[in-house]
């Protein structure tokens, strides 16, 4: 059993890599091309995404919940199927109205298939062990936009922006919607998966939701986990038009961008090779403490090559941390019981957040420029921090105090 829980990880971590990479990080490399065959407008193109992100806040409720019940393979495996789809009738669309319908597809995909799900089945699955599996599998997630981001340039540029959707497609069929139909039976969930919820199971997670919503650690991660994804998203979305006017390279701006990547998976190698596991708590205030410095440093040093290249480090590591801590941290500092639900609960506000964040930074930036915007995303960052530090400081003791059950 021990040996069949790590293929589960492994190949959970292959089909993270297929998904984040075909239906989240190849995104930005059809806009052009779309742009231009079909003469949609990119804030149009980029409207479809930010629609796709805020759809997949608001399923993430329900699909925690139902993992909660009925385990991950129905609904991730219809996710994989689902995006198979889309992309291929995403290749054949010449209408923008379809185009956001497809989005709005894409988007409950996107909530299906992504970390916060698979991030309930191995805490259900391995309660003993999540933070390494977790840990694990994000390590090899961490590598979507280094091997997509290349590969789907090379089937744009070989096969046109049409047929590389339908290659993207056929690597979600050939390897996401087995993985997810095959690996995951009997893994992650309380009941056989065709046995519906009882009365008493459906009022106990009512229970444990109401006991969450009454904590100042869910609020206070909520608040953290919203004020870091809008201000990291804000800050993704517009550091490359912010470097390009500050008059940095191409080339320079390329070669930081490339240094994020392998930062997420160093902070990610570091939480693995700690003995015996790490703590949420510890990690997560070391996480979103980077963020903010990180960002210090674009402000302190608007033109040196040198800091530009420890940002994009910096930058990396913090965010491949606390997408380990965003995976670990319910169980740790609340509990396990309704862990789905309550994982979906977070999401909700910080996807949403995400979705509006690079609209929101762009309104700022017609006020005050990027001097403006960098400013408004030190002041979340550091509500982020602070907001962590407070939840991180709350101890399993206080938990029980307030009546909310033991892990």
């Amino acid at each position: 059993m021990r040996q069949a829980g790590w293929t589960l990880v492994w190949g959970l971590a292959l089909a993270q890599l297929v998904s984040w990479g075909s239906f989240y990080y190849a995104f930005s490399l059809f806009v052009v091309p779309m742009e231009r065959d079909l003469g949609w407008g990119r804030d149009a193109l980029n409207g479809a995404l930010s629609l796709g992100l805020l759809i997949s806040g608001l399923v993430a409720y329900p699909i925690g919940s139902w993992i909660d019940g009925h385990g991950g393979r129905a609904i991730m495996t219809a996710g994989s199927a689902l995006g198979t789809a889309l992309l291929c009738l995403w290749s054949q669309t010449s209408s923008l109205p379809v185009f956001y319908a497809i989005w709005i597809g894409l988007g409950m995909v996107l909530g299906a298939t992504l970390y916060e799900p698979v991030f309930v089945v191995l805490t259900r699955s391995f309660p003993l062990d999540f933070r390494n599996r977790i840990t694990a599998l994000t390590l090899v997630g961490g590598f979507a936009s280094t091997v997509y981001i290349p590969l789907t340039s090379l089937f744009i540029e070989r096969l046109g922006w049409r047929h590389a959707l339908i290659a993207l497609a056929l690597t979600n069929l050939l390897i996401a919607v087995p993985i997810h139909g095959l690996l995951l039976r009997g893994w992650g969930h309380s009941r056989p998966e065709s046995v519906a919820p009882s009365a008493e199971a459906r009022d106990a997670e009512q229970k444990i939701m109401r006991r969450a919503l009454r904590h100042p650690v869910f609020w206070s991660l909520a608040v953290s986990f919203t004020a870091y994804y809008a201000t990291f998203t804000a800050l993704t979305f517009h550091l490359i038009p912010l470097l390009t006017e500050r008059g940095i390279s191409a080339a320079t701006i390329v070669g930081a961008y490339a240094v994020i990547g392998p930062g997420q998976v160093a902070g990610r190698v570091v939480l693995l090779a700690i003995p015996g596991g790490f703590s949420s708590a510890v990690a997560g205030r070391i996480a979103v403490l980077a963020l903010p410095t990180a960002v210090l440093l674009l402000i302190a040093f608007p033109q040196s090559v040198e800091m530009l290249f420890v940002f994009a480090m910096l930058y990396g590591v913090g965010n491949g941390i606390l997408t380990i801590v965003r995976g670990t941290v319910v169980p740790d500092l609340m509990w396990r019981e309704g862990y789905g639900a309550i994982n979906g609960a977070l999401a909700f506000p910080s996807n949403i957040a995400r979705a509006a964040a690079p609209f929101g930074a762009a309104l700022v930036w017609n006020l005050g420029g990027y001097a403006a915007v960098l400013w408004t995303v030190l002041a979340g960052a550091l509500v982020a921090a602070m907001a962590f530090w407070f939840a991180a400081s709350r101890t399993r003791e206080d938990m029980r105090a307030h009546g909310a059950p033991s892990a």
